[in-house]
């Protein structure tokens, strides 16, 4: 590690005491065993003798703000950055669920392909040997969402290979595989059970259908226990659109609301079975909209109403500056299709719990023409420049609408200048 960047990462960290670890390789450290126990017919996962229910966000690029906000591991989906993570995990006391990415079948990778699969294998293999002794480390997670529909057992069977070789490699560390939810009739839980048995934990990507999971799992004869490794809001292929076709995205405080009920009836009712989730997601990112994953704000990281709720969750107090909320957001555009250049208006009404003056800002953003995707790196379109104020103490604007035809939408973020904020979108098309 280099020492620079320990000393500028324990700067940052103060006020929290934290012990200064030497630079090292990974390679002779001693781990700290973690394994998953039943007695009287309830799961806990221990690390170090000690139960350790997972707090987290989904996302490593703020794992300073994580802990702040009672959280205590993070969950990756490859191992480019994992070294990284590690240094940070342990100079902060946290953990890493460390994703090995697998490949999936819509970019080209076979699981009937006896060649492709024992290189795979040999890059699972390097992977535990160079990072199993960690003593960051809390569970190795294979694959995200490589599954597609469930029903190919060439898929299952591979997994099972790795399964059995990562326990034979790392006795120390759980193995875990990850699923896009639960497929036709829970056909993918089932599949596990029967085809798996080296796998310890199920970890489930569910959004919309979250709340009614564990039933899901119970009626698929799930027996094992499971991670939620992303929740969040319902996803943009699950939610009611536009007639052109747009999702219809909630605002920050009604997502707020979403994180927190799922939490309870997926993890918190769930205690002896459930070990804990991944929020998703811990940051930002550009998923149909800047906004629809985003627990921090792009560019400029304010948090937003999940992180607080979230952060209630786990420390099991209420968040310190909690922060605004929108009590309404509306346009005369909302929702229609609209003359090209038409006079609009719109208000949002928002209030700060702390009693802070709070600013509004407005921008338009025509809707990407791309195909939506989930993979990362994708760039949010620039806004529209001229059109809306974009400053507001009122929360109400007056403006001409774009010119040029084609879908978009009308963006609010309201802030209280002390780390705080809120957003919500409405999206619109001109003719």
């Amino acid at each position: 590690m280099k020492i620079q960047y320990a000393v500028s990462l324990l700067i940052l960290l103060l006020p929290f005491s934290v012990r200064t670890v030497q630079a090292q390789t990974f390679y002779d450290t001693k781990p700290i065993p973690v394994k998953t126990v039943r007695e009287g017919g309830k799961w806990t996962l221990l690390r170090g003798g000690k139960p350790y229910l997972i707090h987290s966000g989904g996302g490593g690029d703020t794992m300073i703000a994580l802990k702040k906000a009672g959280g205590n591991a993070i969950r990756t989906w490859g191992t480019e950055t994992l070294i990284r993570n590690l240094e940070t995990a342990q100079l902060l006391d946290m953990t890493v669920c460390a994703g090995i990415w697998l490949g999936h079948k819509e970019h080209g990778f076979r699981y009937d392909d006896p060649k492709m699969l024992a290189e795979q294998k040999a890059n699972v293999r390097r992977d535990v040997l160079k990072y199993r002794n960690h003593p960051n480390l809390l569970v190795w997670a294979l694959g995200n969402e490589m599954e597609g529909e469930g029903k190919d057992d060439n898929v299952w069977k591979h997994i099972e290979d790795l399964a059995k070789m990562v326990r034979e490699l790392d006795p120390n560390h759980p193995v875990m595989t990850v699923i896009a939810e639960m497929g036709e009739n829970g056909i993918k839980a089932k599949k596990i059970a029967e085809l798996c048995p080296s796998i310890d934990i199920l970890g489930v990507n569910s959004y919309a259908g979250v709340h009614s999971l564990p039933e899901r799992l119970k009626a698929a004869g799930w027996t094992k226990p499971y991670i939620i490794t992303e929740f969040g809001p319902a996803g943009w292929w699950e939610v009611s659109k536009t007639v052109w076709g747009a999702p219809i995205e909630q605002n920050s405080t009604q997502k707020a609301k979403t994180y927190a009920e799922n939490y309870r009836k997926a993890v918190t009712e769930q205690s002896g079975w459930c070990l804990g989730s991944f929020a998703f997601l811990w940051g930002d990112k550009m998923e149909q909209t800047p906004t629809w994953f985003s627990m921090f704000l792009p560019e400029t990281g304010e948090k937003l109403g999940p992180v607080d709720v979230m952060s209630e969750a786990w420390a099991g107090k209420k968040a310190e500056n909690p922060v605004p909320e929108i009590t309404s957001f509306d346009s005369s555009l909302n929702l229609k299709e609209i003359e090209s250049g038409a006079k609009s208006t719109a208000t949002c009404i928002a209030r700060s719990p702390m009693g802070a003056p709070l600013r509004y800002r407005y921008e338009i953003r025509p809707e990407d023409n791309k195909p939506a995707s989930t993979l990362p790196g994708q760039v949010a379109p620039s806004a529209v420049e001229g059109i809306v104020p974009s400053v507001s103490a009122s929360g109400s604007i007056s403006f001409t609408a774009p010119t040029r035809p084609g879908a978009y939408r009308l963006y609010v973020y309201i802030y209280d200048g002390k780390g705080g904020a809120a957003t919500g979108n409405l999206p619109f098309r001109v003719k």
